[in-house]
């Protein structure tokens, strides 16, 4: 292995390692260094086995209602923890594996070590073997983020979930308690409700999700409490102890403090980027807070030095950090790019999915926007119907004058899959009609997409309008 490239990137995740393969596929003599495995956080103990399980908790779900659609299932249906669990890692196998071929087959050097700046244009890389410095024309810093850890209640502690702990539990618990109303704690707090265990949401704010319009709130929390999962809202947790069946966790609520027991507690507050201990205070490099400051090309103020993904601000996405891991690869390549999309998609892994593009409702009214709302439910839509997945509904929000497409809200089944279709409208500043008169196949879930466009404009055929 050599000890000098012209770029080098730092962690293989999301962001990572499609900027090494974009750097090779370029031209550009290419080092991916990672402290521990190929694909980061998201393909091995996040956004992959978490929507594995999450789909293996919904077949569940779909096998004990069966019997609406005429099957007969005798007996109970059995939960083999473990063996959903080799089967998920066996999803992650294959993607991580498929990684690593990727880029090999795009021949960028790969090496397992924690890197550290002794340099602008040094790192000094510490692994089993002992240290070595490796040098670079071009350093990309792709290191991600970690759980948020907050006080009493420490990782370290066995029944103290982290999200990778809480998706490598070979049993389901019988009681567990999550701190954060977010959209991990809900996607982890549904999936574990529908495999049987009883599930309190314990939030500080006044709402779950507190970013998203109240119909799409009360859309989950319908589902939520089907599902059996109760939620505190304006509660703080305290800190936990142990009890002879498991654990309490204290709480403080509205009306006072109370003791929840538990198997488990997952925390899930947020995530913090891994911007520290890096050694790029030692060269000069500038902060916004606890992230990395970058231009429109991902540059920080030193030369040469350039992060992506989760250590340098919201949107803490992994589709962000892919988007930004090859742009910066074009950059340092010496294309004139930058970062300039109009509208990044959120999606949020519950049960119904949320996804959102664009400017919501709540956004629209807080910025005096004059708007026009086009709302259908997929009650509305014949495919959801025979998908006995009538929940939610899709929202259009466009400009009152111009009629351009603002923002897109889908509540309901496969909304994850849909929205990119909204986020193109938005990226091509399509107006309303653009997509009402785009011919849409049916019977399709993508219906509601045009559908919802047409009754913005009160056009639509299949509800009433407005």
């Amino acid at each position: 292995m050599s000890t000098h490239y012209q770029a080098v990137v730092i962690g293989a995740g999301p962001g990572g390692y499609p900027c090494a393969i974009r750097l090779s596929q370029l031209g550009v003599k290419t080092l991916i260094i990672d402290k521990q495995y190929i694909g980061g956080v998201c393909l091995n103990v996040g956004c992959i086995p978490s929507k594995a399980l999450i789909n293996a908790a919904h077949t569940y779900e779909k096998l004990t209602h069966a019997d609406e659609m005429g099957f007969t299932i005798d007996g109970d249906i059995g939960i083999d923890m473990s063996k959903i669990q080799r089967w998920k890692d066996g999803v992650v196998t294959k993607l991580t594996g498929g990684v690593g071929q990727l880029l090999k087959g795009n021949k960028v050097d790969v090496l397992m070590g924690e890197a550290k700046f002794s340099g602008a244009n040094a790192l000094t890389v510490t692994n089993a073997d002992g240290e070595q410095t490796i040098t670079a024309d071009h350093i990309v810093v792709a290191t991600g983020s970690t759980p948020v850890q907050i006080p009493g209640f420490a990782y370290a502690d066995a029944p103290v979930l982290d999200s990778t702990k809480a998706l490598s539990l070979t049993e389901v618990p019988k009681h567990m308690v999550i701190i954060g109303g977010g959209y991990i704690g809900l996607e982890l707090g549904s999936l574990y409700a529908k495999l049987g265990a009883n599930v309190t949401v314990v939030e500080m704010m006044k709402q779950v999700l507190p970013s998203f319009d109240k119909d799409v709130i009360n859309a989950l929390k319908r589902k939520l409490k089907k599902d059996g999962v109760k939620i505190l809202l304006k509660t703080k947790a305290l800190g936990w102890e142990q009890a002879d069946n498991g654990i309490v966790v204290h709480v403080e609520t509205p009306k006072g403090k109370e003791s929840l027991e538990a198997d488990n507690v997952l925390v899930t507050v947020g995530r913090r980027p891994n911007s520290k201990g890096l050694g790029l205070e030692d060269i000069g490099v500038n902060f916004d807070g606890p992230f990395i400051s970058v231009d429109k090309q991902m540059k920080t103020n030193v030369p040469g030095v350039y992060a992506i993904g989760d250590v340098v601000g919201q949107p803490m996405l992994a589709h962000k950090a892919t988007h930004e891991g090859e742009l910066v690869a074009e950059v340092i390549h010496g294309k004139n790019v930058q970062f300039d999309a109009k509208a990044i998609p959120a999606v949020v892994f519950t049960d119904p999915e949320i996804a959102v593009v664009g400017l919501t409702e709540n956004q629209c009214k807080e910025q005096g926007r004059a708007v026009k709302v086009g709302k259908v439910p997929f009650a509305a839509i014949g495919k959801a119907i025979a998908n006995n997945a009538t929940d939610g509904f899709t929202k259009v929000i466009i400009d009152a004058d111009t009629k351009l497409i603002l923002g897109v809200t889908i509540v309901g089944s496969h909304a994850s899959d849909m929205i990119s279709e909204a986020s193109l409208a938005i990226e091509m500043c399509a107006e309303a009609l653009d997509v009402g008169l785009t011919i849409h196949a049916h019977p399709t879930l993508g219906e509601a997409v045009m559908e919802a466009a047409k009754a913005a404009l009160g056009e639509a055929i299949h509800i009433i309008n407005r």
